[in-house]
C-alpha cells in the first residue's frame, strides 16, 4: 500500500500565515468594536434650563446614537429653570436609545429645582462630593403669581411626575416627592444614602470606573451592561446658533439689546437719512425679541414698557416740566422688572440693569423728542416761507405797489396801506414773485 505523499512545506507555511492573519483581523475588528462601544458623548447643563437647553441635550443624544456611543454623560450644575423645558429634557433622556448618566459636577455645583428632575430621569444618577440637589417646589417657578388652587394643581402634577420617574428608575419615590411638597434638599451623601442616586464619584474617571461592568435597566425594561474600561469622551460642541441663542438668553442682555434697538430706530425717525441707526436698531430689536421669546413673558410688564415710550413722546408735546418723563422712567423700570416672569434670579431682569438702562433712555428719548417737536414748530428760515414776518425797506413809495429791499434783494411788493420810500415794511405773504407787505409803525419795537 502506497504511503500518501508528504505535505509540502510551503503549503504548511502558507496555512499558518493565513491563520495568523485571520486571527489578527478578528482581533482588530473586536478591538475596533470595543473602542467604538466605549465612546461617551458628554454635554453640559451649566446654566438656567430653557428651550435652547432642550435643543442642546437632544442633539447630544442624537450624536451619541449616530456614533454608536456607549453612553451619554449629562453634566449638571444649574439652579433650575422653566418647567416646560425641563419636561422636554426628561422626555429626551427617557426616550434615548443610548444609556444616559447624569452627573452633578463640579464640587460646589447643584442640581436644584428643575435640575433635580433631570438628575432623576437618567438611567444612572451620580453626584460629585460637596454638591447638592432638590428644592423642586414648582410654585416658586411662577414667582407666586398663581392662585392657591392652581398652585396646588401644579404642585401635585410635579409631585406625580417625580414620583413616577423615581419609581420607574428604582429610586426613593417618597423622598423625591418631598423635594416638591417640602422643598427638601440633599447633599451628595444624603442623596446616596436615601437611594436618590446610585453613585458619588470624585471625578469622571472615578465615575467611569464605577460604571464599568454595571448592569442597568433601561426605561423600557431592557437590561444592559455598561463597558467603560477606557472610554473615549467626546464633548458635544453646540452649534453657532445654539451658542448665540444661549448667550443672549440672559434677560438682562436681551432687555439692553431691545432698548438700544428702540433708541436706534427712534433716532432714524427723528433724523431721517442717517440709515445706520435705523438698520442696526432694527437688528438689535429683532435679536432682543428673539432672546425674550424663549423666556416666560409677563404681558403686564410689556404693556408698562410701551406706556413708558408713549409718555416720553407726550412729554415733549405737552411740556409738563418733566412730570411725564419721570412717570415714563418709572413705568419702564417697573415694566423691566415685571417683563420676565420667573422666580430664578438668573431669569429676571435685575433692578440695577433696569435703572441703568431706563433712566438714560428716558433722558435721551425726551431730549430727541423735544428737538424734533421744536424743529417742527420753529419758523421756516429758508425759501419763500422764510420771508414771512421779515422786515425790509421800501425802495420806492408803495401806493400800493412798488419795490422793497429785503434780504439783500429787490422785490415787487403790494402794501396794504400807503408807504413812503425809505420806510420800513413787514412781509405778510409771498405770492409768486411779489410780496404782500404792511407798514411797520415806529412804536412797534421791531
Amino acid at each position: 500500500m502506497a504511503l500518501p505523499a508528504p505535505i509540502p512545506r510551503w503549503y504548511i507555511d502558507s496555512a499558518l500565515r493565513f491563520q495568523a492573519l485571520t486571527a489578527s483581523l478578528v482581533f482588530l475588528a473586536g478591538a475596533g468594536a470595543a473602542a467604538q462601544a466605549q465612546k461617551v458623548v458628554a454635554v453640559d447643563i451649566d446654566a438656567i434650563v430653557h428651550p435652547i437647553t432642550v435643543e442642546i441635550v437632544g442633539r447630544a443624544i442624537e450624536q451619541a446614537k449616530q456614533e454608536n456611543a456607549a453612553l451619554v454623560l449629562v453634566r449638571i450644575d444649574t439652579p433650575g429653570g422653566l418647567m416646560d423645558a425641563m419636561r422636554e429634557i426628561m422626555q429626551e433622556i427617557v426616550a434615548s436609545p443610548v444609556p444616559v448618566v447624569t452627573y452633578v459636577t463640579p464640587s460646589g455645583g447643584r442640581a436644584a429645582s428643575a435640575g433635580f428632575f433631570i438628575l432623576e430621569a437618567a438611567d444612572v444618577a451620580a453626584m460629585a462630593p460637596a454638591t447638592n440637589t432638590g428644592a423642586s417646589t414648582p410654585v416658586e417657578m411662577f414667582g407666586g403669581q398663581m392662585d392657591p388652587t392652581m398652585a396646588h394643581k401644579v404642585q401635585n402634577d410635579a409631585a406625580a411626575l417625580i414620583r413616577s420617574i423615581a419609581t420607574k428608575r428604582g429610586r426613593n419615590a417618597e423622598l423625591a416627592e418631598k423635594t416638591v411638597y417640602d422643598a427638601k434638599s440633599f447633599t451628595d451623601k444624603e442623596a446616596l444614602d436615601s437611594h436618590l442616586i446610585e453613585i458619588v464619584a470624585s471625578s469622571e474617571a472615578d465615575l467611569f470606573r464605577q460604571l464599568d461592568g454595571r448592569e442597568i435597566v433601561r426605561f423600557d425594561g431592557r437590561k444592559q451592561t455598561l463597558r467603560l474600561a477606557a472610554p473615549q469622551v467626546i464633548e458635544y460642541s453646540p452649534s453657532l446658533r445654539e451658542r448665540f441663542v444661549a448667550a443672549i438668553a440672559d434677560p438682562n442682555l436681551a432687555f439692553i439689546l431691545l432698548i438700544l434697538g428702540a433708541l436706534g430706530i427712534y433716532v432714524e425717525f427723528t433724523q431721517p437719512g442717517m440709515i445706520a441707526p435705523g438698520v442696526f436698531g432694527a437688528i438689535l430689536v429683532v435679536v432682543g425679541l428673539s432672546a425674550l421669546s424663549v423666556l416666560p413673558i409677563n404681558w403686564g410688564g410689556a404693556a408698562l414698557m410701551v406706556l413708558a415710550l408713549v409718555l416720553f413722546v407726550v412729554e415733549a408735546k405737552l411740556a409738563t416740566h418733566g412730570v411725564l418723563t419721570a412717570a415714563g422712567a418709572l413705568a419702564m423700570v417697573l415694566g423691566a422688572l415685571m417683563l420676565v416672569q420667573s422666580p430664578a434670579p438668573e431669569l429676571r431682569i435685575h433692578l440695577s440693569t433696569a435703572l441703568a438702562v431706563a433712566l438714560p433712555f428716558a433722558l435721551v428719548t425726551s431730549f430727541l423728542v423735544t428737538l424734533a417737536v421744536r424743529a417742527r414748530l420753529a419758523k421756516v428760515q429758508t425759501g419763500a416761507q422764510g420771508m414771512v414776518e421779515e422786515i425790509g425797506v421800501a425802495y420806492t413809495a408803495l401806493a400800493p405797489q412798488g419795490k422793497v429791499f429785503i434780504h439783500g434783494e429787490y422785490w415787487n411788493a403790494v402794501s396794504s396801506a400807503p408807504v413812503a420810500a425809505g420806510a420800513r415794511v413787514r412781509v405778510k405773504a409771498v405770492e409768486r414773485l411779489a410780496l404782500k407787505v404792511e407798514p411797520v409803525s415806529s412804536d412797534s419795537g421791531d
